[in-house]
């Protein structure tokens, strides 16, 4: 149970059960089990891709608890559905005084969905540091509330009115800021929710630039779904007030695009960068339900 995230309102869809999502429990050597959510009436059949990288985050956080989780790189191959578990097996490759790596292994039903690589390291002192500063962007109180519901969650997008919208057209870049009412004292579980939201707003961002094409469009005319991404956290990560997630898309063809991104603090440190490959294709009308739906 995520203990520090108790004052938030306990709903299918709350900073609270997400806390507790990534909480995986462990279940044998190397092995830990995760919840999957649960059917909320919106027919949500599968888990966010992020969900799963944001559980094997906290997974080999829990079995190298003396280092700390670098970065994570994480190919989902299969949907994972709701309400049956997900079990994540590791795959140790090194384990050394000042780093480890791990392959996590998300299995459900019998059939392997996703593998995610996860390096971690015991942190030193600087020898040099600097970071890409602050994007000069209106701030929080300026920009506009986006509906992505979520109890203890507040999204507001710069420039930008309905996401979703084919109508909407500018530049391949998106700023979205982002406030959680409880943050995670501990460090897996704060790396776990930083890392959860670098999936959402990548496809967006590159179909931003082309009019006539949005994600409203997703799974209805258009195929979309994350297909990697990659989260590198910079020490120390840690955060009050908001954060400013920003999404750039250097490129999209062949049914393929590349985002990049980087999360700051209000206060301007960089304390996270990630990278998603997200599947953009026409819409094949022998798409089952699932398949259709897979990794929204």
């Amino acid at each position: 149970m995520a203990a520090d995230s108790q004052d938030v309102e306990t709903t299918p869809w709350s900073v609270t059960k997400l806390l507790d999502m990534f909480d995986v429990a462990p279940d044998g050597q190397d092995r830990f089990i995760g919840e999957t959510g649960i059917d909320d009436g919106e027919d949500r059949l599968v888990v966010e891709g992020t969900q799963v990288l944001s559980q094997a985050v906290v997974a080999a956080a829990k079995r190298f608890p003396d280092k700390s989780v670098r970065s994570a790189h994480a190919v989902f191959s299969r949907p994972i559905v709701v309400e049956t578990p997900v079990e994540l097996v590791l795959d140790v490759v090194h384990e050394g005084r000042s780093t480890a790596t791990t392959l996590v292994f998300a299995h459900q039903n019998g059939r392997r969905c996703a593998s995610i690589t996860v390096l971690l390291d015991v942190p030193s002192a600087d020898v040099i540091r600097h970071h890409a500063p602050l994007p000069d962007v209106a701030a929080p109180a300026e920009a506009n509330d986006s509906p992505m519901p979520m109890t203890g969650r507040e999204l507001r997008l710069v420039d930008v009115l309905d996401v979703n919208s084919p109508d909407e057209v500018g530049p391949p870049e998106l700023y979205a800021w982002l406030h959680y009412e409880s943050i995670p004292q501990r460090d897996d579980l704060a790396k776990a929710l930083l890392a959860y939201f670098t999936g959402h707003l990548s496809i967006s961002t590159t179909m931003r630039a082309h009019a006539g094409i949005g994600t409203s469009q997703s799974h209805y005319t258009v195929s979309t779904a994350p297909m990697t991404v990659t989260v590198s956290f910079h020490e120390p990560v840690a955060w009050d007030g908001w954060l400013l997630y920003s999404h750039e898309s250097t490129q999209v063809g062949a049914g393929m695009s590349y985002v990049r991104g980087q999360v700051h603090t209000e206060a301007g440190q960089l304390i996270a960068s990630f990278v998603q490959e997200g599947l953009i294709r026409p819409l094949r009308t022998t798409d089952s339900t699932i398949e259709v739906r897979a990794r929204l």
